[in-house]
């Protein structure tokens, strides 16, 4: 089964940062900071106008991006976590 985003939607499966100890102390889940970095897994057709055309999308599959902190919205899709946000609310590509 595969999930294809609409009009300038991205699929996005945020990085999971490894979990640092410092000074033996586990920091919870709830407590850790959420991700701001993920790799593009799925892409719309691009944004429609007004005429009618449909503009490029900037980013494609397999991209790894940087997103507001608040960005997207969480969905489950089998056993991962994704997000899907507009392309909008992507800063830049790394690397």
């Amino acid at each position: 089964m595969k999930l294809k985003p609409l009009g300038d939607r991205v699929l996005v499966k945020p990085v999971e940062e490894k979990e640092q100890k410092k000074g033996g102390i586990i920091i919870p889940d709830t407590a850790k900071e959420k991700p701001q970095e993920g790799t593009v897994e799925a892409v719309g057709p691009g944004k429609l106008t007004e005429a009618g055309e449909r503009l490029p999308m900037n980013v494609k599959e397999g991209d790894r991006v940087l997103y507001g902190k608040y960005s997207g919205t969480e969905v489950k899709f089998g056993d991962d976590q994704y997000l899907i946000m507009h392309e909008d609310d992507i800063f830049g590509i790394v690397g």
